[in-house]
């Protein structure tokens, strides 16, 4: 049975638009009369120049505002592993 939040294509359209389906990378079962055939599950896209600029942009952001408060990255990241220990001992 497909997942009904996945799309379903038929395989002639699949063939028809691959270019636009790999560049959209969308899920998708495929179809031969109405039958699901497959699964196209497209590998993980890479980032965006504009995301790549947007996350250096938040980190250089982050780390004047850690300067400017006082705080070492560090030392930020070392209570953030402790803290992270001790929630999987409790949990666990």
């Amino acid at each position: 049975m497909v997942n009904p939040a996945l799309k379903t294509i038929g395989v002639r359209e699949f063939r028809g638009k691959l270019a636009q389906h790999l560049t959209l990378g969308t899920p998708l079962a495929i179809t031969r009369n109405g039958i699901t055939i497959g699964y196209y599950i497209p590998a993980r896209r890479p980032i965006a120049d504009e995301d790549r600029q947007a996350l250096t942009d938040a980190t250089q952001r982050l780390h004047e505002l850690l300067e400017a408060k006082g705080i070492d990255p560090e030392e930020l990241i070392e209570d953030f592993k402790k803290l992270r220990k001790s929630r999987k001992k409790s949990h666990g």
